[in-house]
C-alpha cells in the first residue's frame, strides 16, 4: 500500500518525514524534496538530492534550485508546495550547514515565489524542524 498522508500543519509533515526516513542512520549528506500538491496530498515521489554535503554558496546554484522550483510549481504541480529535509550521519543538535542549507531551500522558495513548509533535518538521533524564524534570530 502506498503512503498517502494528509498534510494541512507542521505536525502532519513531521509525522511524514518521520514515516519516511524511518529507521534513522544515514551514511550521506542528502537533501529530500516533497512536492505538496493542492490537495494536501504528497506526490508519490520524493526527489533525492544526494552528497549534499556543503549547502548552495553562489546565487547561481541557488538560483538553478530555484529555477526547478518554479518549473515544478508552475508546470508540473500547479499550486504545489515543497518541503524540504537535509538528512546527513552524526549526532543530534542542527550545525551550522544544517542551517546554511535550511536557509538556502528557504531562500530558493522565495526567489521563486513558491510556497516552502519548514525545512527539517534528520540525523542517526532525531529528525527535527529548521524554523525560519529560527534562522532569522541569527546572524547569517
Amino acid at each position: 500500500m502506498t503512503f498517502q498522508p494528509t498534510i494541512r500543519s507542521q505536525s502532519d509533515l513531521l509525522d511524514a518525514w518521520c514515516h519516511l526516513m524511518g529507521p534513522l542512520g544515514f551514511s550521506g549528506h542528502t537533501v529530500w524534496m516533497m512536492l505538496i500538491g493542492p490537495d494536501d496530498r504528497p506526490v508519490p515521489h520524493l526527489t533525492e538530492i544526494t552528497e549534499a554535503e556543503l549547502p548552495p554558496e553562489a546565487d547561481e546554484e541557488n538560483s538553478g534550485i530555484a529555477e526547478l522550483l518554479r518549473i515544478l510549481h508552475d508546470e508540473i504541480v500547479p499550486g504545489a508546495r515543497f518541503a524540504f529535509l537535509r538528512s546527513r550521519p552524526g549526532s543530534a543538535g542542527i550545525t551550522a550547514t544544517d542551517r546554511s542549507w535550511a536557509r538556502a531551500l528557504y531562500d530558493a522558495g522565495r526567489i521563486a515565489g513558491v510556497p516552502v513548509e519548514v525545512v527539517h533535518r534528520a540525523c542517526d538521533v532525531d529528525l527535527v524542524p529548521i524554523p525560519m524564524d529560527e534562522l532569522l534570530a541569527e546572524p547569517a
